[in-house]
């Protein structure tokens, strides 16, 4: 498991290249949920998603050689904008990309203004994913991992780390989790920062992986999920949250409906102005359906990312 240490290491290491978010207090969505709320707007990000971080922080330890053999990775989108923005920041070619075919149409557009090769694969995460671990095999390419790989996982850890210097007192942290490399950052973070924080994961009814390996006492690497608008969150956990579930860093796991991230999206737009993705609402979701009780607690909910395809948007406000 990663350390503090990692995690201010990685901070220091890719701040100069990522939007450091602010953390904002939301009154409205306050005095509706009946807890101080407060905003962590991923979406705001540079590529829009955190998963800058994790990417960024992964690539900037590559060695000369690993450099050289150029980079290969899975996504279901927002990962994958990542790598290419590492990939053009830090000159590293070639970077191949492999993604979903159910990948929203708004994601791959985004990525073709990187220098990068995308290849659309079969209908899921898992799909991209072994077709990435064999093209990694034939090329020997070196393979960026969306969240299982502790130099990932540090990068994304930055998030609890600005949470926690702007609201040192925040009592609870809600996370939407898919591979769990964001939650894992973040609990490490918060949990050695503040032993009291509660971290609190939110999946889509979906896809509820986590919850289903703890029960089970099996990670759960693949998992065949339902469809859902949280197209970041559906499929599979990697062994580093499951170990950290395990050895309650995780302290609750919440499962949110379809309906319900559709109406916190509405109310994201209504009350803050902040678009966000179906996976970027799930924490929201989980509030003002009242599915976890944080009455009067300080509660800090990530807002993983905001791209979000604009027909599916227009559908959800309609």
């Amino acid at each position: 498991m990663i350390t503090l240490q990692d995690i201010l290491q990685a901070q220091r290491r890719i701040s100069p290249y990522i939007f450091r978010t602010p953390l904002r207090d939301s009154f409205l969505l306050s005095e509706r949920i009946g807890a101080s709320i407060y905003l962590k707007p991923e979406n705001w990000q540079i590529t829009g998603s955190f998963k800058l971080r994790g990417a960024l922080n992964r690539m900037m330890l590559m060695t000369d050689e690993e450099r050289a053999r150029g980079v290969v990775t899975a996504s279901a989108g927002n990962h994958a904008q990542g790598v290419g923005y590492g990939a053009r920041a830090l000159n590293i070619s070639p970077a191949t990309i492999f993604v979903p075919r159910t990948t929203p149409r708004t994601k791959v557009a985004k990525l073709h203004q990187f220098p990068v090769e995308v290849r659309e694969v079969g209908g899921t995460y898992d799909d991209a994913h072994h077709a990435a671990e064999a093209y990694q095999r034939e090329t020997g390419a070196t393979f960026i991992h969306a969240y299982d790989d502790p130099r990932t996982v540090a990068g994304q850890g930055t998030v609890g780390l600005e949470i926690l210097e702007d609201l040192p007192n925040v009592d609870a942290i809600l996370v939407p989790v898919g591979g769990g490399g964001l939650i894992t950052g973040i609990a490490v973070a918060a949990k050695t920062i503040s032993p009291s924080v509660k971290i609190i994961a939110v999946q889509p009814t979906a896809s509820p992986a986590l919850r289903d390996s703890l029960r089970d006492a099996k990670c759960y690497e693949e998992y065949a999920a339902a469809p859902t608008i949280c197209d970041g969150l559906a499929g599979g956990i990697g062994q580093m949250v499951f170990q950290a579930a395990q050895n309650k860093l995780i302290d609750e796991i919440v499962l949110v409906e379809e309906s319900e991230t559709r109406a916190a999206l509405r109310a994201l737009v209504e009350t803050q102005q902040i678009v966000v993705e179906g996976s970027g609402a799930v924490g929201i979701a989980a509030l003002l359906s009242r599915k976890i009780d944080l009455s009067g607690k300080r509660v800090a909910v990530v807002l993983t990312g905001g791209n979000i395809d604009l027909e599916l948007l227009k559908e959800i406000l309609a």
